[in-house]
C-alpha cells in the first residue's frame, strides 16, 4: 500500500472534515469491495472441504482414525474433530 499526502487525494473542504478528527494520524481507508472469505479466493477452502469430506467417507466405510491420520498426515485429534463433526449433515 502506497502513502498518499491528503492534499493530493481530497477536496479542500472534505480535508478540512478530515482534519478535525485526524489531523496528524495516519489513517486507513478500506476499499469498498467486499472481502472475501477465508480460502476462497485461493481455492483453499474448497480442498480442505473436499479432503474433510474425503476423511468423513472413509471413516464411513470402515478406515480408522488412526489410518487416516497417517495417510493425511493429521493428528489423531484433529481427525476425530473432522469425523464426528456434523456427521450426521455430511
Amino acid at each position: 500500500m502506497k502513502y498518499e499526502n491528503g492534499k493530493d487525494i481530497f477536496p479542500q473542504q472534505l480535508l478540512k472534515q478530515i482534519q478535525k478528527y485526524a489531523a496528524g494520524k495516519l489513517v486507513y481507508i478500506p476499499a469498498e469491495e467486499s472481502r472475501k472469505v477465508w480460502g476462497e479466493k485461493t481455492g483453499s477452502r474448497k480442498l480442505l472441504l473436499k479432503r474433510n469430506y474425503d476423511i468423513r467417507l472413509k471413516f464411513r466405510n470402515g478406515v480408522t482414525i488412526e489410518q487416516l491420520a497417517d495417510e493425511y498426515c493429521l493428528s489423531y485429534e484433529t481427525v476425530k474433530k473432522i469425523v464426528y463433526y456434523n456427521l450426521s449433515e455430511s
